[in-house]
């Protein structure tokens, strides 16, 4: 796979409070895509995807509040998924973006689903209804049927402890000597997640990115911050129905990596219920890290999806 050189990055202050720097590419009058990147990575997460749209579209993608050079608070409750959410359309006011369309991986994926449902026509939130017009969303789990699947499901269940060990206070000292490549290590001993490996050029920018333990911490905080309900695999399995769910009307593009170690498929059951415009893309063969991993397969879907919406 070809190395990609550095993006540009620019740095915007948020009304949130928080400094982010941010990949800001191509026509500023061409329809808005903001790209969200999960852990732990960065803004490259997309390196394949801001070339290939940046033609035809104005293509956002910022390091997330805790990543690599971007304001990084220390405590947990900086990191709640509504303040996450808030951010971004924080990030689209201060660069003059009325509406977008929200694309998301991993976490980004998490709190696009979170953008996607407050920006929505009718959404959750009032000063956000209607800014958002479509989703795009890999391997992230719906909020609704991922806390489901916690509670009742073994295989989501098994694959999800490594975040009962991220919030565990006792990774601190880990993280404190060893930093967020010894967190993963310990938390995913024994299985390393499933995917391409990362050419060496990113993985020296990823182990440099990881250096500063402010931004370790402050990655960390993103499972820390979750209020998702993650029980050890001998607590008992509840049998109680999903609770009800606001519906994601807007189109809504799903791709979906088979091979992932942290989300197997039965994450997509029920999925129409809750976002009756979905189109479910899967890339067989391929582990968590689509984007980078079957880069061809995602920009296609995303173009298809795009050109008939």
């Amino acid at each position: 796979m070809s190395m990609i050189g550095d993006f540009e990055l620019q740095r915007v202050k948020l009304t949130t409070g928080v400094e982010l720097d941010v990949v800001d590419m191509g026509p500023r009058d061409a329809p808005v895509l903001i790209f969200l990147h999960g852990f732990p990575e960065s803004h490259r997460t997309w390196r394949h995807q801001l070339p290939h749209f940046a033609d035809r579209f104005r293509c956002i993608a910022p390091d997330q509040r805790g990543y690599r050079g971007s304001s990084k608070p220390q405590d947990a409750q900086s990191y709640t998924p509504d303040k996450l959410i808030a951010d971004i359309f924080a990030l689209a006011d201060a660069l003059g973006v009325a509406e977008f369309t929200i694309v998301g991986h991993d976490w980004g994926g998490a709190i696009a689903w979170g953008v996607a449902l407050g920006g929505q026509p009718g959404g959750l939130h009032p000063a956000w209804a209607g800014r958002v017009t479509r989703a795009v969303i890999a391997n992230a789990p719906h909020p609704g049927i991922f806390q489901h699947l916690l509670l009742t499901n073994a295989d989501q269940r098994a694959a999800s402890q490594y975040i009962r060990t991220f919030r565990d206070p006792a990774s601190d000292t880990i993280i404190e000597e060893h930093g967020i490549a010894g967190i993963l290590a310990h938390a995913f001993e024994g299985r390393v997640p499933s995917g391409g490996i990362q050419p060496p050029d990113e993985i020296a920018r990823l182990l440099k990115d990881w250096e500063d333990r402010d931004t370790c911490r402050a990655m960390i905080n993103w499972y820390r911050g979750s209020p998702a309900v993650v029980p050890a695999m001998d607590e008992p399995y509840a049998d109680s129905p999903a609770a009800p769910f606001p519906k994601l009307t807007i189109p809504t593009l799903v791709i979906w990596a088979l091979d992932d170690v942290a989300l197997p498929p039965c994450n997509l059951d029920g999925i129409e219920e809750l976002v009756p415009d979905v189109t479910i893309v899967h890339a067989p063969d391929c582990g968590h890290f689509v984007p980078w991993d079957a880069p061809d397969a995602v920009n296609l879907a995303m173009d298809e999806f795009l050109s008939q919406n």
